[in-house]
């Protein structure tokens, strides 16, 4: 299928728009951040991370779980990820727009590490959330199975826990091995 681009665009969100779809990217504070395919322990990490989500949040009725590539709008203009898991409760699914986008904040984010990302996810994205106000976020070393929780105060990020192969989530008031 052909299109055509009635305008060059104006906006780097406008830019980042224009990609393929599926195209592992994120715009992040008006700078376009492009990344490779995952390796084979990331993908399975966040398979196993899914899985126990799904069956505690959707399957139990709190909402939905999305994997990547999915692109999660923080705002109109600058900033626009693509976490490796989201979960979107069910009083914010009115943010899922009529395309089915994501507009605004998730409720709780998961971040697997790949072997060249480690700093992007552990501040770069980490100070992204904490600055939109995302309640949950979590980042996983998939080699070590560390996983490494923040919650959201009202003065940014607080280290809730740092456990080998679980996480317990306290706005889902849950916990799960991968």
């Amino acid at each position: 299928m052909e299109s055509t681009i009635e305008r060059p665009p104006r906006t780097m969100m406008e830019v980042y728009e224009l990609l393929p779809e599926g195209t592992l990217a994120e715009l992040i504070d008006n700078q376009i951040y492009m990344s490779p395919a995952p390796i084979f322990n990331h993908q399975k990490t966040v398979q196993s991370i899914f899985k126990a989500l799904d069956k505690l949040v959707e399957e139990n009725g709190k909402g939905t779980v999305i994997i990547a590539p999915y692109d999660v709008k923080l705002d109109k203009n600058q900033n626009s990820v693509q976490p490796d898991v989201v979960v979107i409760l069910k009083s914010n699914r009115n943010q899922i727009n009529e395309k089915g986008r994501f507009e605004g904040v998730p409720d709780l984010l998961v971040e697997v590490l790949s072997p060249g990302n480690k700093e992007y996810d552990l501040i770069k994205k980490k100070d992204l959330y904490a600055k939109f106000g995302v309640k949950e976020y979590w980042v996983v070393d998939p080699e070590t199975k560390l996983a490494i929780g923040f919650e959201w105060k009202e003065n940014g990020y607080v280290k809730i826990s740092e456990e080998i192969g679980k996480i317990y989530s306290r706005l889902l008031k849950e916990d799960f091995n991968f």
